[in-house]
């Protein structure tokens, strides 16, 4: 296969300016238009014109022979939750509540479903997608290209690079290969493949179009930590490509194809792939750690005019631009870097931009120490910095690798629930403890094991009684480390306290509710 490969790679010169001809003919009108029995008369191509074509259209058919089989396709289903229950606040008369149910539109709401693509990095199941495929989704599956469904679990998510790692059940899958993006080409040929617009399995070829893209496509993301360094291509790119692997003539993966520029929502010419170098190191991160440490300089960062360069003493218009501070304190600000600075390298990297300096701190640890090299209006100067882990943004992890002390809701897709932590002025008023504060249910799948054991914004979850050993509840973390290993069909224990209406100061009673895991599908 690799031989073929080689073998073909000279051809795909020939075939690239065969088919540049034919374009530029047809801008400038050398090539006549006529019937098509008039054809007969043209010149045949001799054998050395067609065997470069056949070995560039060879090499095709070899790159998606080789990869297409570990492409997936990804569906997703979100179902819609209830905020509220009126049985439980008692707005409903006893005996009454099958009557005003039918015209509960909440009965009538239907799940929403999503889909997208993704590609098997390991012959045990491990697969690379966008965070975008599967955010906020309670059901996740996975189709091969035999037509195997998986039901996927989510192992975590990072929006900050807009990167998520599924896991499927079994061995032996087919996986790709990583190739390098660093040092892929603008002009290579590489091949798209995902499943646009429902056509599942598709291929599409094209060049790389340019590198280090980001600009306006920061807009994608809300996260201030974002990491924006698209590869640019004119292969094909559609909805539902979202996640597919970007191949290269070795049939490498180095990207993974994320987003179209359109002003219609369809491809235009114009699409972006996350490098692999980066969606791998953040792929490591999940596994072994369910969620993404971050190091970061703690500084707030623009890229370079030519007024900047002038300004800082630099002959070239490159680097990164230092706007301000972030975090309390600031690692980079203690350790002397000003506004104004033009940060040109870390431990001897130059940076080229903005999204050079983020991948290049990406590859340390929070709590490592780097040169920082700036100038300053015509001063060169090296700092050294402590680097600091990043605040977690999100609860991005399925199996709560990191504590979540935030008010953001997070789902928990084996109960059919959200919860978050009980705010403080609500635990005030219903004279909750500490030892009792636990984890308030935000939200109860209608269509989950919750549903009528569990009420909304008033049940809180304190403890875990099975699986043993019995666990206190205080973050989301605990909940979500109690459950990892629970399998679907088995019974949990939670011990909840309802603080419904509570303003008589006494601590409200608790209950023991049991659930099964995953009962209703």
């Amino acid at each position: 296969m690799s031989r073929t490969l080689a073998r073909a790679r000279v051809g795909l010169i020939a075939a690239g300016a065969f088919v540049g001809g034919l374009i530029v003919a047809g801008a400038v009108n050398i090539t006549p238009f006529g019937y098509a029995q008039q054809q007969a008369a043209a010149p045949k191509p001799s054998a050395q014109e067609v065997k470069p074509l056949a070995d560039a259209s060879q090499a095709f058919v070899s790159i998606a022979d080789h990869v297409t089989p570990a492409v997936v396709s990804i569906q997703t289903e979100r179902r819609p939750t209830t905020r509220g229950n009126p049985r439980q606040r008692g707005q409903v008369p006893p005996g009454l509540e099958d009557f005003f149910d039918q015209f509960d539109p909440r009965r009538q709401q239907q799940p929403s479903r999503g889909s997208g693509s993704g590609f098997i990095v390991s012959p045990d199941g491990y697969v690379l997608t966008n965070n975008h495929v599967v955010a906020d989704a309670d059901r996740v599956n996975v189709t091969l290209m035999d037509k195997r469904v998986f039901k996927a679990r989510v192992v975590g998510r990072d929006p900050s690079t807009d990167v998520a790692v599924l896991k499927i059940d079994g061995s032996r899958f087919p996986a790709v290969t990583f190739g390098d993006d660093q040092t892929t080409r603008v002009g290579e040929w590489v091949l798209a493949i995902g499943n646009p617009l429902g056509l599942d399995f598709t291929v599409t070829a094209g060049i790389v179009s340019a590198k280090g893209r980001s600009g306006e496509l920061r807009g994608l993301y809300e996260s201030s930590y974002a990491i924006v360094d698209y590869i640019q291509t004119d292969a094909a790119i559609n909805p539902g490509n979202s996640g597919g692997p970007l191949v290269n003539i070795r049939g490498e993966v180095v990207g993974i194809n994320s987003a179209i520029a359109s002003q219609t929502g369809f491809y235009a010419g114009y699409g972006f792939a996350i490098p692999i170098t980066l969606a791998k190191s953040v792929m490591e991160d999940l596994i072994a750690h369910g969620r993404v440490r971050r190091a970061v300089l703690g500084i707030a960062i623009n890229e370079v005019t030519p007024e900047d360069a002038e300004a800082a003493g630099l002959k070239e218009i490159r680097g990164a631009r230092v706007d301000g501070f972030t975090g309390s304190p600031s690692p980079a600000e203690r350790a002397g870097v000003e506004v104004g600075d033009v940060i040109v390298a870390i431990n001897g990297q130059p940076v080229e931009r903005v999204a050079t300096l983020q991948r290049i701190v990406r590859g340390f640890e929070p709590g490592q120490r780097v040169q920082v090299e700036v100038m300053r209006f015509g001063e060169k100067k090296t700092i050294t910095v402590p680097l600091t882990e990043a605040p977690q943004e999100a609860q991005v992890a399925s199996r709560g690798g990191a504590e979540d002390a935030s008010r953001e809701s997070v789902s928990n897709v084996k109960l059919g629930i959200s919860v978050e932590p009980v705010p403080a002025e609500l635990a005030r008023q219903a004279n909750l403890s500490s030892d009792a504060r636990g984890l308030l249910v935000s939200e109860v799948d209608i269509d989950g094991p919750a549903n009528q054991q569990l009420f909304p914004r008033t049940d809180v979850i304190a403890e875990v009684l099975r699986p043993a050993p019995r666990r206190v509840v205080k973050t989301v973390a605990d909940l979500e480390r109690a459950l990892a290993r629970v399998p679907d069909g088995d019974i949990v224990s939670l011990y909840v306290y309802n603080i419904g209406g509570r303003r008589d100061g006494t601590e409200p009673q608790g209950r023991v509710v049991n659930l099964r895991v995953g009962g209703r599908d």
